[in-house]
């Protein structure tokens, strides 16, 4: 069998297998995937805390009254929504009985003072006539017994007049407990604010709140001048924040319109809610522009700024995996290839790197995207059409 006639048989059938294997290669191949790129850039990386859940807006002052002793509703100088000023009548229970007893008193006082010009007078002729009795004594003209039972009924007469200047006192001691009792059935407003809930009609019996007893105030005053957030942190933040600290408050009333402030105070104590992380209540103050209409009760998140660098590498958090890695496209072989960085300042945005990128390298930040793995051949997604 000559040579020509081998290649003529032979030829054939090895390029049948070569497309076949081709094909089956090009079929076998894996598609390349499609990721979305980030350069690496330079800006601002904050480290931040957030609350572990919804704060809450506070008023600086308010106070739920209630009168100390329980009665009929007789006067309700309000109505829900008032603005009050310091001192102003808010309430007050019937307490006829109690003015009565005030007149009692004011008049047992005015007969007491009555008593004492009387009894004061008869002793101060008292003395005066003891005296005389002593001149007339020194001159011979009366004995001394007579002296004696003159200087003792001064005595006794002045010893009635100071009795009858304590039961003036006594008596105007009676008037102003009166004046406490009724006290204990009257409101007034303690500082400058607005009525937000009154419990109780006019002519309803209104019962005081004691300490342990859920019985719902008269009035709840709002001072509305001074407001603050109070928001739970996790207690593994607590540590890190101090007073003075900046602070960003998203209200989930105005949304897109974040609040500057500060933190006032952190509690120094830690709550341990059931079925709930351990947490510690962070006060913060708002910095807000006077156009901003803040309710007290609206609920608020706080993210606090531990520490700022500016002009820094950064990558966005969310390109990052565990682990401080991320993947980079090769440029020359299209391939997808892990990088171990140095990782600094963090927050949900952005990170800082420290070391082992450089700024205009393009990450991936499609990591959910199915197949974007080290060693994947990739592509640039066509984030226009969104591809």
């Amino acid at each position: 069998m000559n040579t020509s006639f081998l290649l003529r048989r032979v030829l054939p059938v090895l390029l049948v297998v070569g497309i076949a294997a081709g094909l089956f290669f090009w079929k076998t191949q894996a598609k390349p995937v499609s990721v979305v790129l980030r350069s690496v850039d330079r800006g601002k990386v904050e480290a931040t805390v957030v609350n572990t859940r919804a704060g809450t807006v506070e008023a600086c002052q308010r106070t739920k009254l209630s009168t100390i002793m329980g009665g009929r509703i007789e006067y309700l100088g309000v109505k829900e929504g008032d603005k009050v000023k310091k001192g102003q009548l808010l309430l007050k229970l019937w307490n006829d009985d109690q003015k009565a007893q005030q007149a009692l008193a004011e008049a047992q006082r005015a007969m007491a003072a009555q008593r004492v010009k009387e009894v004061c007078t008869t002793a101060a002729s008292a003395l005066r006539e003891a005296e005389r009795q002593t001149s007339l004594k020194k001159k011979g003209f009366v004995s001394d017994a007579r002296e004696d039972t003159a200087r003792s009924e001064a005595d006794a007469r002045n010893a009635a007049c100071e009795t009858a200047r304590a039961d003036v006192a006594q008596a105007a001691a009676r008037v102003a407990v009166t004046k406490v009792e009724q006290g204990r059935m009257v409101l007034y407003a303690p500082f400058d604010g607005t009525v937000a809930k009154i419990v109780g009609e006019l002519g309803e019996y209104s019962t005081p709140s004691p300490p342990g007893v859920p019985t719902p105030p008269a009035i709840d005053l709002i001072d509305e001048s001074c407001l603050y957030v109070k928001a739970p942190m996790d207690e593994v933040d607590a540590p890190k924040i101090q007073a003075g600290l900046p602070v960003r408050i998203a209200l989930d009333a105005l949304p897109k319109q974040p609040l500057p402030g500060k933190v006032r105070r952190v509690a120094p104590y830690v709550l341990a809610v059931e079925k709930q992380a351990r947490t510690v209540d962070v006060e913060v103050d708002f910095e807000r522009p006077a156009n901003v209409n803040l309710l007290v009760g609206y609920s608020a998140d706080v993210e606090i700024v531990l520490s700022v660098r500016d002009n820094v590498l950064r990558v966005p958090t969310a390109a990052l995996i565990e682990g401080s890695r991320v993947m980079v496209l090769g440029a020359d072989s299209g391939r997808l290839e892990e990088r171990k960085v140095k990782a600094g300042l963090a927050n949900w945005e952005y990170t800082e790197v420290i070391e082992g990128l450089a700024e205009g390298e393009r990450i991936v930040t499609s990591l959910e995207r199915e197949g974007v793995k080290a060693g994947a051949r990739a592509v640039v997604a066509d984030t226009k059409n969104g591809k």
